[in-house]
């Protein structure tokens, strides 16, 4: 199969397939007088020809077709995987609960009983694929927004002209989790990590602040740069209460995983804790959403080279000085690994009501090895 999908910025396309050439006329014309692109078919088997070559956003399919009808049409894009999750709606003359039941039955998205006024399908059709992209976008495992929406957040956050910071988390030595409980453990620390976020996004109140799952273990936080250092250190106390309830039991009591690689050596890992990563508005003109993160990304990476939980906050600034500056400094506005976070420390020395990291060897000494 040669499908291709439709580039960013395009029309959306929309396929038509009603074995009445009026009707597919007339749902084209409306379609393409709203902005939309259009390719028709008269029958089934004339749909998945197309389908061959082109791929739609979403499709309208008449039920009542000879040769092939639109439940049997339906079944068999399900059935596709290059289309399994393509929206659609299906056109149906008859007016019975149980034929609007048996077409959402087999698989369609919503349906428009004939004859439809051509405002209400516009309509549907929008409503349709935009809930579609909204669940392309968001995480299976946590329900968060993914990469697209939180993109789209940063450029309206910088063409609002408001001041922001972009928090960049991500999970120290969390491969050595998946290799020593397997993934499903593994996603139980990121789900944990999603509920600390969330939590901690929640706490600062107004404004609101937008919390984004990257993928894996990277998270992604918009807010205004005075919520730093509430956020990162909610975030981190709670992820650091939910993850030691997930090792087990002897592991959580000496404080370290043990990681066989597969010469059969066994490497020693501390327990695992968050770096984090931050890129502010106050000192930089960003220009595109994509530097910023790629600030935030490189304070990451200089986050995990120290030791333990750690905000490295981007101090560089490209702006000229201006009067008043030094006399009223963001909240925020300090060295990288200057805040109060709570660290992770030997258990004979934790103080009580904060989980703390029990050490054993270094950091550094640790990821030398093949599982880091």
């Amino acid at each position: 199969m040669t499908t291709e999908p439709q580039a960013a910025g395009q029309a959306e396309v929309i396929l038509v397939v009603d074995d009445d050439p009026d009707i597919v006329r007339v749902v084209e014309v409306n379609l393409r007088l709203h902005g939309f692109d259009v390719m028709s078919a008269h029958s089934g088997p004339e749909a998945l020809a197309l389908l061959e070559h082109r791929r739609p956003d979403l499709a309208l399919v008449d039920l009542m077709m000879p040769e092939m009808d639109g439940l049997e049409l339906t079944r068999r894009l399900r059935a596709d995987p290059m289309v399994t999750a393509l929206p659609i709606i299906v056109l149906t003359a008859k007016a019975l609960t149980s034929d609007k039941v048996a077409g959402l039955a087999a698989g369609a998205d919503d349906y428009i009983v004939k004859p439809f006024d051509t405002s209400e399908l516009i309509a549907r059709v929008r409503a349709t694929l935009r809930r579609n992209q909204e669940a392309r976008e968001v995480s299976p495992l946590t329900g968060l927004a993914g990469n697209t929406r939180i993109l789209r957040e940063i450029a309206d956050r910088l063409k609002a002209g408001d001041d922001y910071a972009v928090c960049y988390v991500d999970i120290d030595r969390f491969k050595s989790v998946n290799d020593v409980y397997g993934f499903g453990r593994g996603d139980q620390f990121i789900s944990a990590l999603a509920r600390s976020m969330r939590r901690a996004t929640v706490s600062v109140g107004l404004p609101p602040a937008f919390l984004g799952h990257v993928g894996g273990d990277d998270f992604v936080v918009v807010c205004h740069p005075s919520q730093v250092q509430e956020i990162t250190s909610y975030a981190i106390y709670a992820f650091q209460q939910a993850a030691d309830a997930l090792y087990d039991p002897i592991d959580s009591a000496r404080g370290y995983l043990e990681v066989v690689d597969r010469r059969g050596k066994v490497f020693v890992v501390n327990l695992v804790t968050l770096s984090i990563g931050v890129a502010v508005s106050t000192s930089r003109n960003f220009g595109h959403p994509s530097e910023v993160v790629a600030v935030a990304s490189e304070m990451k990476a200089a986050a995990k080279k120290k030791y333990g939980n750690y905000v490295a906050i981007d101090q560089r600034s490209d702006r000229p000085a201006e009067p008043g500056d030094e006399a009223e400094p963001l909240p925020q506005r300090r060295p990288a690994g200057e805040m109060p976070l709570p660290q992770r420390r030997p258990a004979e020395d934790a103080a009580p009501g904060l989980p703390q990291q029990r050490v054993t060897e270094s950091d550094t000494a640790a990821e030398t090895g093949p599982h880091a």
